[in-house]
């Protein structure tokens, strides 16, 4: 897997190269009804629940009243929104901040700038978990250990989360086997006996308790209260030529956040716009928080847990410049 991790690396790495020579970073200027200039922003997102308050910041006009008329394009992961990005495909995008360190470690000329998403910071209702089937004998973190658990991508945020709850449990993480699964494969994987766990994010996760799963950590909520997820981030191109156009954004995903942290029923309802969950597990489901800033200390601690598990190639990200 770090072979594959590598690969992409260098995909994304000789993608920077050829932005580098063009102008394919810049948006598109056009003029508004009243005179003044629109920039076409064009968004690479996972059309999950965590980008809820970008949806909700569009419809409040918090984008178009800074002149950004902003689109927002689905990608299936990190994996493309990221060489996006590099290439001027995307002026932003939306990743886990663990797949922004893997590819800062690699020199790939990224640079966070707003944040995204974090954890509850409750180990009872996380927006991620560990979840097995009513009748498995697995209680507790430790008991994972010798087992299958399903993660949708390996040498990343969840399995590097889930080793460090079965640590601070006792056991050794080192011998918990680890399967790469998309999260709508998941609760069907898990009942029917292919996988022995399942860490899972929302809405894989109230769909897998709504038949009869059990969650047995919240491996979020257990490596830092205040884990910080996910952020939006650009190009080094972009944030170095285009300063005002960042801070346009910036401070326009900053409102819509604070708009969502306040307003959780109509960030609930705007997710049935853009995804297809089913309204009940709609109601039921968690939502991440939403702060407007980054939690530093517990993007170090996931630095630092990744480095353990060797998924950064040997060089540590640097932090202070991707988070900055």
């Amino acid at each position: 897997m770090r072979r594959r991790v590598l690969g992409l690396a260098v995909a994304v790495l000789t993608v920077a190269g050829a932005a580098g020579c063009g102008s394919s970073s810049s948006a598109t200027d056009a003029s508004s009804s009243d005179g003044g200039k629109t920039t076409e922003v064009k968004v690479g997102i996972i059309p999950i629940v965590d980008v809820a308050p970008l949806y909700l910041g569009k419809e409040k006009g918090f984008f178009s009243s800074r002149g950004i008329e902003l689109k927002m394009e689905a990608a299936q992961g990190g994996a493309a929104i990221i060489p996006g990005v590099v290439s001027g495909q995307f002026q932003f995008g939306f990743s886990n901040v663990t797949s922004l360190m893997i590819a800062q470690s690699k020199g790939v000329p990224i640079k966070s700038v707003v944040n995204g998403a974090a954890s509850t910071g409750d180990t009872t209702k996380d927006i991620s978990g560990v979840a097995v089937k009513k009748d498995s004998p697995i209680k507790s973190a430790k008991e994972l250990v010798g087992k299958t658990v399903a993660v949708n991508t390996l040498q990343n945020i969840g399995d590097t989360t889930v080793r460090e709850v079965v640590r601070k449990d006792g056991g050794d993480p080192s011998k918990v086997k680890f399967v790469e699964m998309p999260f709508d494969q998941m609760p069907a994987a898990l009942d029917g006996g292919r996988v022995d766990a399942a860490w899972m994010g929302e809405p894989a996760l109230t769909i897998a308790k709504g038949q009869g799963a059990r969650v047995v950590a919240s491996p979020f909520a257990e490596t830092d209260p205040k884990l910080t997820i996910a952020a939006y981030f650009a190009s080094a191109k972009l944030a170095q030529e285009k300063p005002d156009l960042v801070k346009k954004f910036t401070e326009a995903v900053t409102e819509s956040l604070e708009y969502a942290s306040e307003h959780p029923d109509e960030a609930r309802q705007i997710i049935s716009t853009y995804t297809k969950i089913d309204g009940e597990v709609l109601k039921d489901m968690t939502l991440p928080t939403w702060p407007t800033e980054y939690d530093m200390a517990s993007l170090e601690k996931l630095a630092s847990l990744g480095e353990q598990d060797g998924i950064f190639g040997g060089k540590k990200p640097d932090l202070n410049t991707l988070f900055s």
